[in-house]
């Protein structure tokens, strides 16, 4: 049986759509939600797990809305294979291919992500997917990048979620903070719509094979 991890509830909407019967679990992006959220799904029976949702870019040559599914995930200093079989079942033949990088923390600046990508070669990095990866289950990984590998994310995308939705008091506080920011979230929304759009038609055309 699959279980399905994500992050936020956007997310879930998204592959509730094509998947409207299989348990699903948010991490609502923190570390201890996305644990918990794999002890739910094995708990209900999960013997294999999907991470899906956004991925930050670390590669410039991964744009937002380029849609991934991963050969592997790196966490801990060490690579964890996807499995070959479910991945196909996600489209992987018409995805892009390549590491997906585990964050315990949000990777906030273009500095970071040129880093990473240097030192671990992946094209994209989220905080779900090392959980899955050391869930000793098989495990698919299939996310779609939501934001430039080349800038920063505006100071308002640390404060504005909560219970894996958008948390108005934490947005409306940090653009109290940093009001030069307000350019950057409207470009960002952009992307994420884009990135929204690019998932659903990637599904619409590669139906999972569940």
């Amino acid at each position: 049986m699959l279980g399905i991890l994500a992050g936020l509830k956007q997310e879930a909407s998204v592959i509730r759509r094509f998947l409207p019967g299989v348990p699903l679990a948010l991490s609502n992006a923190t570390p201890e939600g996305a644990r918990l959220g794999v002890e739910r799904l094995l708990r209900a029976g999960a013997t294999e797990l999907l991470s899906f949702g956004c991925a930050g870019s670390l590669s410039p040559e991964a744009p937002p809305g380029t849609v991934i599914v991963a050969d592997h995930v790196y966490h801990e200093g060490r690579n964890i294979p996807s499995d070959p079989a479910l991945s196909m079942k996600f489209g992987s033949a018409c995805a892009r291919r390549g590491g997906i990088l585990h964050s315990d923390s949000l990777v906030e600046f273009a500095f970071e992500k040129t880093r990473y990508f240097s030192e671990t070669h992946c094209i994209a990095v989220d905080m779900e997917s090392g959980f899955i990866a050391q869930s000793g289950v098989p495990f698919a990984v299939l996310r779609v990048v939501c934001d430039d590998a080349t800038r920063d994310l505006p100071p308002a995308v640390k404060t504005s979620v909560k219970d894996g939705a958008v948390y108005i008091p934490g947005l409306v506080g940090s653009l109290v903070r940093h009001p030069l920011q307000i350019g950057g979230l409207i470009r960002l929304g952009r992307e994420a719509a884009l990135a929204q759009r690019a998932m659903a038609s990637f599904l619409q055309a590669n139906p999972p094979q569940i």
